[in-house]
């Protein structure tokens, strides 16, 4: 697969024939809109009071218009399916029910939902109001993904969240009474000390809501945010080591105890709950990415747009792909990808000969891993050191 256009390429870099074939079963579409910037956010968002919901759907019609071409908009659907879906943002709820289903049926133009079709949406607590989810459940949206954050209304605050915390137990009623039994909390850990936040009350009032799945996710301070700034000028300092291993150490008790299964460093899951379309992410299956930023990978090289909503939607306009970016993995890439997504997931990664006696022998004894049936799987504590062991690892395959 070329990676570079040529005189024979169009402009995503693959050839027509390539792009015909190139039907992943798996599809992301970012969303970029939202109310305001979270103090920790560096994600490609937009903010806006009122968002454009038909210039977007219009962008979104061209992008796959020009993406997939070569076959019929009408007659498409029927040549590629999709087993995930997954609205992501930004905000997506920001686009509101009818805005969202909206969405879908242009994802259906193109595309066939399998009939056991995972969809999900991200959603802030405050855009789920009545009427809004029967609209998202009429357009085939089965699962939400629901911004919690903290049950604290201090915290929340600080964080420039618009909701408080009651608005979170209102959104999984409202959710459930209307048939989406399949929810997933966001909630983020380790918060600067001047934020008085309980952990363990935060973890037991999300467990209270009795969700499907959690996202547990440690705050870092990106410098071209408000935090960062904070930081930068000394307002604020970020949790000391100590508190962030132990807030993610204590949470891998309290939702195991709960019978939650730790499946990837940031992901828990009660049975048969796990997110499929994340999943695809960390076994390195093909997916399609679409929206400003969104990313995409057809098993060799991967594609990224244009972060800009701006940009992304004068391109299109104009009828022009919003490609941004793209690089085909090398080997050493892959051998690089392999390891540290193997790594970050419970199935672990199936260990090659003299990698358990000779480098991986020292983790076992350290509690950071276990090896059985040949395959290394990182502990708790082990996916707290997960960069430096990939690390040392993806260095002892590339000798």
């Amino acid at each position: 697969m070329t990676t570079t256009p040529g005189p024979t390429a169009d402009v995503t870099g693959m050839r027509a024939d390539e792009a015909e074939r190139f039907r992943p079963r798996h599809a992301y579409v970012h969303v970029p809109f939202c109310a305001r910037r979270c103090s920790y956010c560096d994600f490609s968002i937009a903010v806006r009071r009122d968002v454009p919901v038909a210039e977007y759907l219009r962008a979104l019609d061209t992008e796959l218009s020009l993406r997939y071409s070569g076959a019929s908009r009408d007659g498409m659907a029927d040549e590629w399916t999709l087993d995930t879906l997954y609205f992501g943002g930004g905000t997506p709820s920001r686009l509101g029910g009818g805005g969202l289903a909206a969405a879908v049926d242009v994802i259906r133009r193109y595309a066939q939902l399998a009939p056991d079709a995972e969809v999900t949406a991200e959603v802030n607590p405050e855009d789920i109001l009545p009427g809004v989810v029967r609209k998202l459940v009429d357009a085939g949206i089965n699962r939400l993904s629901i911004g919690a954050q903290s049950f604290d209304d201090q915290a929340l605050a600080w964080m420039h969240r618009v909701h408080d915390a009651g608005k979170v137990s209102e959104a999984v009623s409202l959710a459930r009474a209307e048939g989406i039994l399949n929810i997933s909390l966001d909630l983020i850990f380790a918060l600067p000390t001047v934020i008085r936040r309980s952990w363990d009350r935060d973890v037991e009032t999300a467990l209270a809501l009795e969700p499907q799945h959690l996202s547990l996710y440690g705050l870092t301070v990106e410098p071209a945010t408000p935090l960062g700034r904070w930081a930068a000028r000394g307002e604020v300092e970020e949790a000391p080591d100590d508190r962030y291993e132990s807030e993610f150490l204590r949470a891998n008790a309290l939702l195991g105890a709960a019978g939650f299964e730790h499946y990837e460093v940031s992901s828990f899951a009660r049975a048969n709950a796990r997110s499929r379309h994340n999943s695809v992410y960390w076994k390195g299956v093909p997916y399609a990415g679409l929206g400003p930023s969104a990313h995409e990978f057809d098993g060799q090289v991967r594609r990224w747009n244009v972060a800009a909503y701006v940009s992304w939607n004068s391109r299109l306009r104009e009828g022009i792909d919003p490609l941004g970016g793209q690089e085909l993995l090398t080997e050493a890439n892959r051998t690089a990808e392999t390891v540290y997504l193997g790594l970050r997931t419970a199935d672990g990664l199936a260990l090659e000969p003299g990698e358990e006696a000779d480098l991986v022998a020292p983790w076992v004894a350290a509690g950071w891993a276990e090896v059985a049936g040949g395959r290394l799987r990182l502990s708790p504590l082990g996916w707290l050191r997960l960069d430096a062991l990939a690390t040392s690892l993806t260095a002892w395959r590339s000798r």
